[in-house]
């Protein structure tokens, strides 16, 4: 585990800076993929983290402020991203929709 400078979203969606740990992981990505994704190696780590956040929400595993921070944007930008990738804010049900509002 590394220690890395991040920043932290707060509940009106504005950032502030505070020590943050974070995990990272290595993932080895076949240069044939990043030609099929027209990505870099440069945009496809923050590509592949929004992706990520975006279907643990999706499959209620993240709720959507655990799933912003993981994406690496505030909660407001990410339920708006939600759209990109056909992907309901609404397709909550009652018990993940209680529990995103006892965590906001």
């Amino acid at each position: 585990m590394t220690v890395e400078t991040g920043g932290k979203i707060d509940h009106d969606g504005s950032c502030s800076r505070e020590l943050m740990l974070m995990s990272t992981i290595q993932v080895d990505v076949p240069d044939e993929v990043l030609i099929s994704l027209k990505e870099t190696p440069d945009t496809l780590p923050r590509e592949m983290r929004i992706l990520a956040a975006v279907k643990l929400f999706e499959m209620g595993k993240l709720s959507s402020g655990r799933a912003a921070q993981l994406a690496g944007m505030s909660r407001v930008e990410f339920l708006l991203a939600l759209g990109r990738y056909r992907v309901s804010p609404f397709s909550l049900t009652l018990e993940q929709l209680e529990r995103d509002v006892n965590n906001a």
